[in-house]
């Protein structure tokens, strides 16, 4: 499969009259151009640059949704039999053996179907948090990098780790752990190669060590320090769990955030996933050092982790973004779906007064680009980038809708008709040009049977 780009726009578009935007003073819609918003048109407005219309007068514009947690990797494992009815602990024993067993053309297939998924989701910037080093896959990353280059998405791509296995009393198999040594030059040689800075950056490299739980003290605390010297972000799973409380005290004896600090990771270059089980200080020392918490819903529902206590995060200070998780604990790749998935939960456990559709739609969108430190991101307004994700209300399922904004959320929308990131339509019409989708499911589906079948 081979995507062409455009390098550049230069001529400016304007997404004209759409049903509804996410955006005060854009009632006439947005002109953008070079890869960013230049204009907002108000209500009985004129561009005032000269640009070509696109009509979106069917169409509900969000800024690109921003997918703060994933595992590309686990679209090869979604409803493996083994894994299904078990908590988190009990089900990466089960699917460790299965993913000892990636190569890199499957990875390459599993990344290229769930970027796929999250572009026509409506996401338009995506992290990921590779750990999973069998021998014959040390360039990882660099398989992902490819890959998002040639769809045309933003993404943040974090080096993952685990340097302690079963003999050394962590979970995973010795086959997909590395030495300190070979993580920690591994992650520099990524950032130098790969990452990029500035408001219009494509690719970007963090740092993330898998879990207290799979790495040693010394792996994060060096890590901390790389990611401090090369000024890039941190990323890990935390108190996702309560067993990862139990064994962080029996292992460290403390608990999951007092041993984070205690290995220099307790400020706003971090970004946590899941933040379930944090008592109320706790929450006050993560807004204080200005952390964020990667949400995700589903993951946590599927497997009964518990709920992250999102209001109290944020009455704390503490930034909320929304991820899909792996897909094999959600098991989808779909962020409009996890927007709707994260308003039921938490207007469940808050009541209707607290938690609203654009509490949810802010979550994935500027609370998202909060996590991964990109301000340029997740609004639609001027100097911000042109990335926006366009909807039709013209399914079944919305059929009868008042509000536009609110139908996208309650009524489940699911696939965007048309996707733009940095002013370039990377979705036309709910497909991926160039993208031979049925000759990837083939190739995936093929490759995920022949891991899980090996792996027995």
């Amino acid at each position: 499969m081979e995507i062409t780009r455009t390098m550049q726009q230069t001529n400016a578009i304007w997404i004209k009259d759409p049903l509804a935007i996410l955006a005060e003073g854009a009632e006439r819609g947005i002109v953008v151009q070079n890869g960013g918003i230049v204009e907002l048109v108000p209500k009985g407005g004129q561009p005032a640059t000269a640009a070509t219309p696109f009509e979106a007068g069917e169409h509900v514009v969000l800024p690109g949704l921003i997918n703060t947690h994933h595992h590309f990797y686990q679209t090869l494992t979604r409803a493996v039999p083994a894994a299904l009815d078990r908590e988190l602990f009990p089900w990466l024993q089960a699917l460790y053996p299965v993913w000892a067993r990636l190569t890199p053309d499957n990875l390459e297939l599993g990344v290229t179907v769930a970027m796929s998924e999250l572009l026509l989701s409506g996401c338009t910037t995506t992290t990921d948090h590779h750990y999973v080093f069998p021998p014959g896959l040390e360039e990882a990353i660099d398989i992902e990098v490819a890959v998002t280059r040639r769809l045309g998405m933003r993404a943040l791509l974090t080096r993952g780790s685990m340097n302690r296995s079963q003999r050394d009393g962590g979970l995973p198999p010795d086959s997909v752990v590395q030495d300190e040594d070979t993580i920690l030059a591994d992650s520099a040689r990524l950032v130098a190669r790969h990452h990029q800075r500035g408001a219009d950056a494509m690719v970007q490299i963090a740092l993330a060590p898998c879990s207290p739980f799979s790495v040693t003290t010394s792996l994060m605390r060096e890590t901390a320090a790389l990611a401090e010297k090369l000024d890039v972000r941190l990323h890990t799973h935390l108190a996702e769990t309560e067993d990862e409380n139990r064994f962080c005290g029996e292992m460290h004896g403390c608990r999951p955030l007092d041993y984070l600090e205690q290995c220099g990771w307790l400020n706003a270059r971090t970004w946590l996933a899941h933040g379930i089980h944090f008592d109320a200080a706790e929450m006050q020392r993560l807004g204080d050092a200005g952390i964020s918490i990667s949400h995700c819903a589903c993951s946590n529902q599927l497997l009964a982790s518990g709920c992250c206590p999102v209001c109290e995060m944020e009455a704390a200070g503490v930034g909320i973004g929304l991820g899909v998780d792996g897909s094999a604990s959600n098991d989808a790749s779909n962020l409009m779906q996890e927007v709707r998935a994260a308003y039921l939960v938490q207007r469940a456990r808050y009541g209707v007064n607290r938690v609203s559709h654009t509490d949810a739609l802010r979550w994935v969108t500027k609370g998202s680009a909060a996590c991964i430190g990109r301000p340029e991101l997740g609004e639609i307004a001027v100097g911000k980038m042109a990335d926006l994700a366009l909807f039709k209300l013209d399914e079944l399922r919305f059929s009868g809708h008042g509000d536009p904004l609110a139908a996208l959320v309650l009524c489940g929308a699911h696939r965007a008709d048309r996707v733009m990131v940095a002013g370039r339509w990377v979705v036309v019409d709910g497909a991926i040009p160039g993208l031979d989708l049925a000759n990837l499911i083939r190739r995936h589906s093929s490759a995920a049977w022949a891991m899980q079948q090996s792996s027995l």
